[in-house]
């Protein structure tokens, strides 16, 4: 029951206000279509803007993540190589293997 006295009061009160607003509105109804509309064109242009600037700052990151990509490529294959480089002079290649067996 209490939320139903809330809900009331809420619609009472937004009645007033529309009401207080039409009243003591400083515009004719004319003049203040023509500001909303032209303010609704200054916040599309606004949204406009910023979504470019969103564009161009999201690949601006896109590119530097593709080069810290490739960086840490390089790095990895740079890394399985000295790998492959330390094993073979660790264990020897297996060339080298048949030759000491065959030599025994």
């Amino acid at each position: 029951m209490e939320d139903d006295n809330k809900l009331s009061f809420f619609f009472l009160g937004l009645g007033l206000g529309v009401a207080a607003g039409i009243l003591f509105a400083p515009k004719s109804g004319q003049e203040t279509r023509e500001i909303i509309k032209s303010k609704a064109g200054e916040s599309g242009e606004y949204i406009r803007r910023q979504s470019e600037q969103i564009r161009d700052s999201a690949g601006d990151l896109i590119d530097k993540g593709r080069g810290v990509l490739n960086r840490q490529k390089d790095n990895l294959n740079e890394a399985v190589e000295a790998g492959k480089q330390a094993y073979r002079e660790t264990v020897g290649s297996p060339a080298d293997r048949n030759l000491g067996v065959e030599g025994v």
